[in-house]
């Protein structure tokens, strides 16, 4: 059984900062890209960031230079350190792994998501 804990959100002013984990658990052979969604209300979701397995990273135009998307692997961890924060950014936050469960081939796994409300 894999699973993917979110932890982090909450509500915050316009120009405060957040920092969201997500801990990869269970019976995992190893993990590929890992990445942060989103979802605000009657929207699509949408990628947030994207990390590879070499750290190698890609955000959304809309988050670029304000959001650095992280990872810890001996950890099975990744990070999303969240600066300058606008109302827009109300949503949802989803983590989402591609990894290997020991024992079969490559899957997508998601997280239950966490709220994050961007309000004065």
């Amino acid at each position: 059984q894999v699973q993917l804990v979110e932890s982090g959100g909450g509500l915050v002013q316009p120009g405060g900062s957040l920092r969201l984990s997500c801990a990869a658990s269970g019976s995992i052979f190893s993990i590929n890209d890992m990445a942060w969604y989103r979802q605000a209300p009657g929207k699509q979701r949408e990628l947030v960031a994207r990390i590879t397995s070499g750290g190698r990273t890609n955000y959304a135009d809309s988050v670029k230079g304000r959001f650095t998307i992280s990872r810890d692997n001996a950890k099975r961890t990744v990070y999303l350190q969240m600066n300058s924060l606008k109302t827009e950014d109300t949503a949802v936050y989803y983590c989402n792994a591609d990894l290997f469960p020991i024992g079969r081939g490559l899957r997508s796994y998601w997280g239950q998501g966490t709220q994050v409300t961007v309000s004065s």
